[in-house]
């Protein structure tokens, strides 16, 4: 079982999920008894202090040699049964002696189904116990008929009755005027009884009772209660509990979601990478389910990909080096035949001969360097960066390339010097490219233009040529790739120029985007180099900037 949850992702997704289902719907029932236990504790306290907190008082004020007879004869007025001990013989621990003490009441509740309570008696070491089978009327009007009793015996009810309520919270009320209850009610009240009032309404209920006139010759009504029945747990309780359980839920779901998003994010992170070129890049494996096994699968691609990419490159690399031979050589033979001969036909065509012949070694040139570029970013080779003059690199782009193109005005668009993190030679060679694919498709103008803003450096080549039609602009950066307009054979080229202008940017971690000029109507070519890495670089001075970094998913 273990080793199936370690292979299946889905599987062990699922588990976790159930687990931390199992696991919350259990806190939610823990903590919705613990809450409901806590609730009836506090409520069978609050019923149990008014009629323990009158039995305490009440014993309290009896001789102690009459005690005994006392609760005899309470326990039979009040269906219960009243014993006294001493707090030593009861074993509590230190908590319950601690409620003992503060006066409030303990109450237990057996198996059987009997409750027991207990309340220390005022100012004494002695304890009251009450066990009654069950809650009755016949207990609520005992204890309004004593208290009744207890109320008639004093001259001044109002402040021992006071205390009585400060301490248990007793519900007793003494009334001047007869209660508001039905005539019916009323006359059993003149006739001494007690009468329960229900009130189904409030789910609670209230016992009256008439007591003897007090001094001064006016009667009382006695009130105890209302005592209300449990009260289930309210909504707004439950709908908490509702929501923290959901809260803690989707805790869990999210932890557990976001580890599997996480490794899905490290492997869409490293085919970025290898997408922008970076062929060294590896996934991090960590188990050997499915995931880890995509992650395996995704780095002996990547292994496969740069082994292919670097032998490809390798094989131009060689193939290129062995042409120069034999072109050397044709080259040679072509030079021994314009020095033998004077026949000016002959010397036309050994001409042309070496025309092509120094175009054929400019293919080869541009074939290794493209090669070079290929094989250095399979290979994960370092760039060394300085800070260099981006007008100062387009100055000597205009000096080298204006006499190789009369025809056409190369211009740099006035403005503040910029610096950027490059590679002189290389950034030199990619600015020299787009300028010289422009001159090659201009009509008449060639526009630089050097920007900076918050992102990145910005080299813009523009010209009023032709253009490049939208739905060609990424083609033209394929090795070998040409359009069918004007940028054709004819044009000159080799279709290498703008690969290995898109190589070097990526080496450098920026990027070439071609766009329509709006300056001048045609075509423009844009370097981009990103601030961030050149501001960096610039504090810490020339480095190395790693063209592909060793993965840390």
């Amino acid at each position: 079982m273990r080793r199936t949850l370690a292979d299946s992702t889905f599987l062990r997704v699922y588990a976790w999920l159930l687990l931390a289902l199992v696991l919350t719907f259990s806190l939610a029932m823990l903590g919705y008894l613990t809450v409901d236990q806590v609730r009836r504790e506090h409520y069978r306290e609050r019923l149990a202090s008014a009629p323990m907190a009158l039995l305490t008082t009440l014993l309290g004020e009896v001789p102690a040699g009459e005690r005994h007879a006392w609760l005899r004869q309470q326990s039979q007025h009040l269906d219960m049964q009243l014993s006294l001990h001493t707090v030593e013989q009861q074993d509590f621990n230190y908590f319950r002696r601690a409620r003992l003490a503060e006066g409030r009441p303990l109450v237990d509740i057996d198996s059987d189904g009997d409750w027991h309570l207990w309340q220390r008696l005022p100012h004494e070491p002695l304890l009251l116990e009450a066990t009654l089978a069950r809650l009755t009327e016949q207990q609520l009007r005992g204890l309004v008929d004593t208290l009744r009793t207890w109320i008639g015996g004093l001259a001044e009810p109002e402040q021992p009755l006071q205390r009585l309520i400060d301490r248990q919270a007793l519900p007793v009320t003494l009334f001047a005027a007869p209660p508001p209850l039905d005539d019916q009610q009323l006359e059993r009240l003149e006739r001494g009884e007690v009468v329960v009032h229900l009130l189904p309404e409030a789910r609670s209920v209230s016992a009256y009772a008439r007591s003897a006139a007090l001094a001064g010759g006016t009667p009382h009504w006695i009130q105890v209660g209302p005592v209300t029945a449990f009260q289930v747990m309210p909504l707004t309780l439950i709908l908490g509990l509702i929501l923290a359980t959901l809260s803690m839920l989707a805790g869990a779901i999210y932890l557990i979601v976001r580890g599997v998003e996480a490794r899905m994010a490290r492997l869409e992170k490293a085919a970025t990478r290898i997408t922008g070129g970076y062929l060294d890049t590896r996934v991090k494996v960590e188990s050997s389910d499915f995931m880890g096994r995509l992650g395996m699968a995704f780095n002996g691609m990547a292994a496969q990909v740069q082994s292919l990419l670097r032998a490809q490159q390798e094989m131009i690399r060689a193939v290129s080096h062995e042409l120069r031979t034999p072109v050397a050589r044709i080259r040679f033979a072509v030079q021994m035949v314009d020095d033998m001969t004077e026949q000016e036909a002959v010397r036309r065509q050994l001409k042309g001969i070496d025309g092509d012949i120094e175009e054929l070694d400019q293919l080869i040139d541009e074939i290794l360097t493209y090669a070079k570029l290929g094989s250095d970013n399979a290979s994960g080779v370092s760039l060394e960066t300085e800070s260099v003059e981006c007008r100062a690199i387009a100055s000597r782009v205009v000096e080298s390339l204006t006499s190789l193109h009369p025809q056409v005005a190369l211009d740099i668009a006035p403005g503040e010097e910029i610096e950027a993190i490059a590679e002189p030679r290389y950034l030199q060679r990619a600015l020299q490219n787009l300028v010289a694919n422009a001159c090659r498709h201009a009509e008449s103008r060639v526009m630089i233009r050097l920007t900076r803003d918050a992102r990145a450096v910005r080299l813009d080549v523009e010209d009023d040529g032709p253009g490049v039609p939208e739905g060609d602009r990424q083609e033209v950066f394929k090795p070998f790739a040409r359009l069918d307009n004007s940028r054709t054979r004819r044009s000159g080229g080799y279709g290498l120029g703008l690969s290995i202008v898109q190589k070097i940017m990526l080496w450098h971690g920026g990027s070439v985007v071609v766009e329509e000029s709006q300056a001048l109507g045609g075509a423009r070519f844009s370097l981009l180099l990103p601030i961030a890495n050149s501001a960096k670089s610039a504090q810490e001075g020339p480095q190395q900037t790693p063209f592909q970094r060793k993965p840390t998913q």
